[in-house]
């Protein structure tokens, strides 16, 4: 895996879950199914997607995260990247860098050098791994402790290279069942000691592993489909959610969270949500 990077300092990433200042969206202009690549897709494929609905959905939620206070950078979308809007996969942060991947599927490759043009105009401070496929939907950080989802997506190899990109941190490789795509479909940090889970997607000792860190809050298999745990905390306890997951949404309220609904059921046609959709550059 080479890198290049390029000197500033305009990100900043220790966690899924310390208030969010500053992400990069990508508006759905050109959203379409066309190359079916995970179970979701399978289902929409011949409804497809609604595009004009799709960009009220993301407009929607990009005026709430300016409500609440976070500054929204959009990168322009283009006519041959059908699945742009999924920023995160793209690129991820972790300190004071951002890192560009390398996509797995042909449907998305490409993606990568509009994000890099995007870093150059704006100086952001990031590495480009080559060499070996990793996206971000893979990658969720926690402090120290960056945890990488071993997917059709993500590879041991470029696990391995991003741990000696990263000898301050821990990359702690996680296996789960890859026909949900990535790790943050089925896995997602909301706290220091909280973290949502669907468990199934696991075997019995990931998921002990991950209960001597975390209190699990359980995702159901309707939720879980319906991408129940991929939302987004922007920090204090605030977290994106869709109003269809009530049971998910039920469990965060009583644990103190306060659930920003917003429809997103056109988007997660394609397969992903609040998180795979919002790159964050800092939170602080």
């Amino acid at each position: 895996m080479s890198s290049y990077i390029k000197e500033s300092l305009s990100a900043s990433c220790q966690s899924e879950y310390d208030p969010l200042r500053r992400v990069l969206l990508c508006h759905p202009r050109y959203m379409e199914i066309k190359d079916v690549i995970n179970d979701i897709q399978k289902r929409y494929k011949d409804e497809n997607i609604d595009v004009p609905k799709a960009l009220h959905q993301h407009n929607e939620f990009v005026q709430a995260l300016i409500d609440q206070g976070v500054q929204t950078d959009l990168i322009e979308p283009s006519d041959e990247y059908p699945e742009q809007v999924f920023t995160r996969d793209i690129g991820f942060t972790i300190g004071e860098t951002v890192f560009i991947g390398e996509m797995a599927s042909e449907i998305r490759q490409g993606e990568e050098q509009e994000l890099r043009k995007w870093m150059d105009v704006h100086d952001v401070n990031f590495k480009h791994l080559t060499g070996h496929r990793i996206e971000g939907g893979d990658v969720i950080i926690d402090r120290d402790t960056v945890f990488v989802g071993i997917s059709s997506r993500t590879s041991k190899k470029a696990i391995r290279d991003l741990q000696l990109e990263l000898p301050d941190f821990e990359v702690m490789p996680i296996s789960f069942n890859e026909k949900y795509l990535h790790l943050d479909c089925v896995f997602n940090i909301l706290s220091p000691t909280e973290a949502l889970v669907f468990p199934e997607a696991f075997d019995m000792a990931t998921v002990q592993m991950l209960a001597e860190r975390y209190t699990l809050i359980r995702v159901n298999e309707k939720e879980q489909f319906a991408l129940g745990a991929n939302v987004l905390s922007i920090g204090d306890r605030k977290v994106f959610s869709q109003p269809q997951n009530q049971q998910v949404n039920k469990q965060l309220t009583a644990r103190g969270f306060h659930v920003i609904e917003v429809d997103y059921s056109e988007i997660i046609k394609s397969g992903g949500a609040f998180r795979c959709c919002t790159m964050p550059l800092i939170r602080v």
